[in-house]
């Protein structure tokens, strides 16, 4: 489980910081030390075993983490790289359901949720309550998505195996809110010179990281129990073995930081001789990797989207420029294409982005994945670009290619919308705005249908805070301003910022009752089905109004 250099929270005070370098990596530094969870001659402990804290005040103190990670301006929702980890994310879910790993209790009260840090360091991290990060330098170093199955397996089987509990469960001493505190310090802790200074604590620091660090066994559990899940799941298991391949080659190279996960689990022959155990019939010995051409470009867009500097962006179009890239295998070369066009479009040379996306093209045909991804790519582009019509063209080419007999997968054929392409939709019809097809009611009919199309998204998916915020922008636009701020506001408590929703509820209420007085006059012509639908809305922030100020109340009393 791995927390170190994941964020950058310029939000935390100092004194916190220090707090958190108490334990640099409270949750960060497993394996290190070699205490043992359990007696020596103790059998691996079933679920649960020897934790004293309920899986409730485990989920509430992994909220408090992630609303500050929420917070961090490292943190980051990409559409297409959160798509491609859910890809990886979700089997590994029901594979451990079906396997009986994850208990019906844990998977109710845990969120279960993965967040994305800007960071190019190579890393992942699990947090109490079920929440998981990938920072995008683990991404970029991956081959293949059995490789990132390993990674998020055996950080899923830390979780189901309630390893983080057990081991507060270890520190009796140490209050939750505290450990609560140090997590969120040791976050800061990776780019923060004073909370790396505070490490002059010493003596504490060594007492907590010992009671908090995984113990050899648990890793060796999370190895077995991430093995059988991945495979459950439909993964390689030859994705573990070339994973471990990959850090021990990296571990004969200096430490210069780039590599926390190798701190965090520190490899062994042991560890490793077992992964090839499991291969059965495979050969043993590292196995080569294959590097797929989807993965190549989602590669390339985090290594982009991890390092905003001109430098490295310039870099990467000096890459596409170079005289061998001919003599590489074609998912290399559509990864530094994908990666120059990316970069030209944050330069905002759109004209050489456009011929980058050129060479990538050639590079995908025949390959439905890659293709829909290098589109997707060129709606963004010509997005940024300010030109929404070409925008829409790009995309409407992916959703005719989705909708068709022969798509990418079954569920493409079920719905031709995916969360990037209802994403990218939204924000095309509003930089559209009313210049856009106009209904009767001199409304634009786009605006109106990615509206509709969003709403049936964010209900089954109610903790999509970006979902949510384009919701209330596309309800602004059509000057549905009752349903804009309820919209704003679910944004807020997806984001577990209480406080923020709370405000945004209150302030609907507001307008209504400033409708109701006559002040606003906006719905003194309103038809008896407007006057129905308006009511409705109003019951419905009414109620959640009270339901997230009892969020609050309990967020406060956490603190």
């Amino acid at each position: 489980m791995l927390t170190q250099n994941i964020t950058s929270n310029k939000a935390l005070a100092p004194v916190k910081k220090a707090l958190l370098a108490i334990v640099i990596v409270a949750f960060g530094v497993a394996g290190l030390s070699p205490a043992r969870a359990q007696s020596t001659g103790a059998q691996i402990p079933t679920l649960g075993d020897t934790s004293t804290m309920g899986s409730s005040d485990e989920r509430r103190l992994g909220d408090r983490i992630a609303r500050e990670i929420y917070r961090d301006p490292d943190y980051l929702d990409d559409p297409v790289l959160a798509e491609y980890v859910q890809g990886v994310w979700q089997p590994l879910l029901a594979a451990a359901r079906a396997r009986g790993d994850l208990s019906p209790e844990l998977a109710e009260r845990f969120a279960w949720e993965v967040m994305l840090g800007r960071d190019r360091t190579v890393n992942a991290f699990a947090l109490p309550g079920g929440y998981l990060g990938v920072h995008l330098g683990l991404i970029a170093v991956v081959s293949n998505r059995d490789e990132l199955a390993s990674v998020l397996g055996h950080e899923l089987s830390h979780v189901t195996q309630r390893h983080i509990s057990r081991l507060m469960a270890k520190q009796g001493q140490m209050a939750p809110w505290m450990i609560g505190a140090m997590v969120l310090g040791a976050l800061a802790a990776g780019k923060s010179a004073d909370a790396g200074n505070a490490l002059i604590v010493g003596g504490q620091a060594v007492a907590a990281q010992n009671q908090l660090n995984f113990s050899r066994d648990m890793e060796r559990e999370a190895d077995r129990v991430g093995f059988g899940i991945m495979t459950e799941a439909g993964f390689k298991g030859q994705g573990f073995v070339t994973m471990f391949d990959k850090l021990q080659q990296a571990s004969r190279l200096t430490d210069n930081g780039a590599y926390p996960y190798l701190r965090s689990h520190p490899l062994t022959t042991e560890r490793i001789a077992d992964m090839q155990a499991r291969q059965g019939l495979a050969a043993p010995g590292p196995v080569k990797a294959t590097l797929t051409l989807e993965h190549a470009l989602v590669a390339a867009r985090a290594r982009v989207l991890s390092n905003a500097d001109v430098d490295a962006l310039r870099t990467w179009q000096a890459e596409a420029g170079s005289a061998g890239l001919s003599t590489q295998a074609a998912p290399r070369q559509a990864g530094i294409w994908y990666g120059a066009a990316l970069a030209a479009s944050q330069l905002r040379d759109f004209a050489q982005a456009r011929i980058d996306l050129e060479h990538l093209r050639g590079l995908v045909t025949g390959d439905a994945s890659a293709t829909r991804l290098a589109r997707l790519l060129q709606a963004e582009i010509a997005l940024r670009a300010g030109d929404a019509a070409s925008a829409q063209t790009a995309l409407n080419t992916i959703l005719t290619a989705a909708a068709a007999p022969g798509a990418v997968t079954a569920q493409d054929q079920a719905s031709a919308t995916r969360r990037p392409e209802l994403l990218l939709a939204a924000q095309i019809a509003l930089q559209a705005g009313p210049a856009g097809q106009t209904d009767p009611a001199g409304g634009s009919a786009t605006i109106a249908a990615v509206a509709v199309r969003l709403q049936t998204w964010v209900t089954v998916h109610p903790h999509d805070a970006q979902a949510w915020q384009l919701l209330s922008s596309l309800q602004g636009a059509q000057h549905q301003t009752l349903r804009a701020l309820r919209s704003d506001a679910e944004a807020q408590v997806a984001r577990l910022d209480y406080a923020a929703a709370v405000d945004r509820f209150k302030a609907a209420q507001a307008f209504s009752h400033q409708q109701h007085s006559g002040q606003g006059q906006t719905n003194g012509g309103a038809s008896a089905s407007q006057a129905a639908a308006d009511h409705i809305d109003e019951s419905i922030i009414d109620t959640r109004q009270r339901q997230v100020q009892s969020l609050l109340k309990e967020q406060t009393l956490d603190r």
